[in-house]
């Protein structure tokens, strides 16, 4: 059986909140649909367009942008490089015209509010996060094509392998945690020497190591946003900032308009556990509020968990002196592993497993690049990682209102702290004692999503998301 190649830049995408799954991987969809149309030849005979959103993609989509998600897709917009800042403006325009420039070149009638369709009591097969795009072209001949957005921003069409990077040969394939620890075994390299010995099979050394900056800068702009940022989170919850208010108080007022001159701030103010304790929360809280205010964030493994790994790796910076190159690299192409393992030996969709698979898998990879970094065996990194998965075990996905706000931002801070005390836990421990392994816990996480109600994976039907009484207004 051929392994599945993964690479870090599948597991780490920079994107648009605030949800992987139900606003990135639509998007995705919706460019994918254009490339196959322009391909065939098809884009400029298209008259008429309809979108469908099955199961999780409609019973939270709008909470979560799907539908703002799919619009930009189809204008040509793409979550890396579009300024978002004018994107409820262009939303608006397509509302207010009722017309569509698919791909900026073939304008069609549109009208949102009817040619987008939730189809809340529908739900295919393959994968509760399903869309099927509809069109109709210029001889009359009616055309579909369905996508699977399966959690991280992954999306895969019907019938077709998943649209991860091109399959390649790798020298080291890796589908589990045994995979992973035989050939550090058998190298004895560690397991970021491993991967980057995986990656160099897609590109050189030298760009992976600017792709893997260029999404820690991505990460290092987000969270400073987060922490300057006040105001309500949009949505209708009146969910409010409270990242700039900490970090105000943290600093005791003082304000830094660079991001250098704020670390150095934060790491003036000394190592109490109370004060570490408050800026992690601060870092995890300040990317999430950014995530659920459609900012740019990046997937960690996903958008509703892409605060743990930047606030574990800003803790690593801050206040363990990891504020190098090489120990971010380092942290991150261990991290990647522990998610791609995650992906293939279970799931990293909160709409097939429940928060385990955002939160916990965030947490456990945000474990074992600490782990590393700080000196720890390549079984110590992969026990980090099993500690932390093993306390995140059946959390589930209940948003309220559909919203990632309560309780998936404060949950990041959960993942955060969670990750931090496994990796100490490791560091001290002697992983010949370990009574559970990685593949177990991730075996044990796959069997608890399978047994686990679908109420609780992201359809906002069960949990606090039925407990606690709303008045949204449409959106």
């Amino acid at each position: 059986m051929p392994h599945e190649s993964i690479s870090v830049f599948d597991i780490f995408k920079i994107g648009v909140g605030p949800s992987s799954s139900h606003t990135l991987g639509p998007w995705r969809a919706a460019q994918l649909f254009l490339q196959s149309l322009e391909q065939k030849h098809q884009l400029l005979q298209v008259v008429s367009l309809q979108v469908l959103l099955y199961g999780s993609l409609a019973k939270t989509g709008k909470g979560h942008g799907t539908d703002l998600a799919v619009l930009m897709g189809l204008s040509g917009e793409d979550p890396v490089t579009c300024d978002v800042e004018t994107l409820d403006d262009k939303v608006q325009r397509i509302r207010t015209t009722k017309k569509l420039v698919l791909h900026g070149k073939q304008e069609i009638n549109f009208d949102p509010a009817t040619d987008v369709a939730f189809l809340f009591t529908e739900s295919l097969p393959y994968h509760p996060n399903a869309l099927t795009f509809m069109i109709t072209l210029h001889n009359g001949e009616q055309l579909a094509a369905t996508y699977y957005s399966v959690g991280g921003g992954f999306v895969q069409q019907e019938n077709e392998k998943t649209t991860t990077t091109d399959a390649v040969q790798l020298p080291f394939p890796i589908d589990t945690a045994d995979d992973l620890l035989h050939w550090c075994r058998k190298t004895g390299l560690s397991i970021s020497e491993v991967v980057m010995e995986n990656e160099n099979s897609w590109r050189s050394d030298e760009d992976t190591r600017k792709g893997v900056l260029k999404i820690w800068q991505v990460m290092k702009e987000c969270m400073f946003r987060g922490c300057h940022s006040q105001g309500m989170l949009p949505g209708g919850l009146q969910v409010k900032r409270r990242a700039a208010d900490l970090n105000k108080k943290l600093l005791k007022d003082r304000t830094y308009t660079d991001y250098d001159s704020w670390i150095q701030a934060i790491r003036a103010g000394g190592s109490d556990f109370k004060y570490i304790l408050d800026w992690v929360s601060c870092f995890a809280l300040a990317i999430n509020e950014e995530n659920a205010s459609f900012g740019r964030v990046v997937t960690a493994p996903t958008n509703g968990a892409a605060g743990v790994i930047p606030a574990v790796l800003h803790y690593l910076v801050v206040f363990c002196d990891g504020y190098n190159d090489d120990k971010i690299i380092q942290f991150m192409l261990t991290a990647s592993e522990i998610g791609s393992i995650f992906k293939k030996g279970a799931t990293i969709s909160a709409a097939m497993g429940g928060c385990q698979a955002e939160i916990g898998v965030s947490s456990a990879m945000a474990a074992a690049g600490l782990t590393e970094v700080m000196g720890g065996s390549q079984r110590q990194t992969m026990m980090a990682s099993e500690i932390a998965m093993e306390h995140h075990l059946g959390l589930t996905c209940d948003p309220i209102g559909g919203l990632v706000q309560i309780p998936c931002i404060e949950r990041n801070t959960m993942g955060a702290i969670k990750a931090i005390t496994a990796s100490q836990l490791a560091l001290q421990s002697t992983p010949d004692f370990a009574k559970v392994s990685l593949d177990t816990v991730i075996k044990t996480m796959w069997d608890t999503a399978i047994d686990m109600s679908h109420k609780y994976k992201e359809t906002a039907e069960g949990g606090l998301a039925v407990h606690i009484p709303l008045s949204l207004p449409e959106c």
